[in-house]
């Protein structure tokens, strides 16, 4: 427990036996519950998370937006922890994320990659994207978010039944983010922490899920 409130990191994982394992070592003593979604991995993610003290939760059918879904649902924490498997996002920085979140007096706390300060964590082609994707979210919801496809948050499990979240890819990033931002029953906020190179192969398209991400947008604002 972090200062009498129970913590759950949800992490998902396709293929991530390398980093996970590093992650998993690296996991500080007062989380109460670490998830790992196994999203269809084809390598030892799932004994190596499972040998570490991971609860371990299969989703078959992949897909980001899906395996988060399936953490959530298997979530048992008053706060959510979420990280990528890929080890890019710092673990041994929790206590100063949850250490802001209380002082912000926050429900929703999205950790900013940016200003990158690993000149080899983000190509310049990914920092271009996210610069548009980040900018055209803030125009669509009057509220400026500098890293609208971050994959660390914290946020209390309460505010789920506040969302409607439909994504099961690359959008639920941001879905979640807008799901925050435009519920007046949850506060957002958003600090920047370090952001390191990945590790293990890359499963993001840049192109198509950028594109992707734009529509989905547009048509979350408009028409839904």
């Amino acid at each position: 427990m972090y200062k009498s409130t129970s913590v759950t990191v949800i992490i998902p994982c396709l293929n991530e036996e390398q980093g996970i394992e590093q992650m998993l070592r690296a996991m500080p003593d007062f989380v109460d519950e670490v998830i790992v979604v196994d999203n269809a991995s084809t390598d030892h993610t799932s004994e190596v998370a499972q040998s570490l003290g991971a609860k371990v939760i299969r989703e078959a059918v992949r897909g980001y937006g899906r395996a988060y879904k399936r953490g959530f649902a298997n979530a048992t924490g008053d706060l959510i922890v979420t990280l990528d498997g890929d080890h890019s996002y710092p673990v041994d920085a929790l206590s100063y994320l949850l250490e802001a979140f209380l002082h912000l007096r926050a429900d929703f706390l999205n950790a900013s990659r940016f200003p990158v300060r690993d000149a080899q964590a983000m190509s310049f082609k990914n920092k271009f994207g996210n610069l548009v994707l980040s900018l055209f979210l803030s125009l669509l919801y009057f509220r400026w978010v500098r890293d609208s496809q971050s994959g660390m948050w914290v946020f209390r499990r309460s505010i789920l039944k506040h969302m409607k979240l439909v994504s099961d890819g690359m959008a639920f990033s941001e879905e979640i983010k807008i799901e925050a931002l435009r519920s007046s029953q949850i506060r957002f906020a958003e600090i920047s922490v370090m952001y390191s190179s990945r590790l293990g192969e890359t499963k993001l398209k840049p192109w198509r899920d950028g594109f992707q991400n734009l529509v989905f947008m547009a048509r979350k604002r408009f028409f839904r």
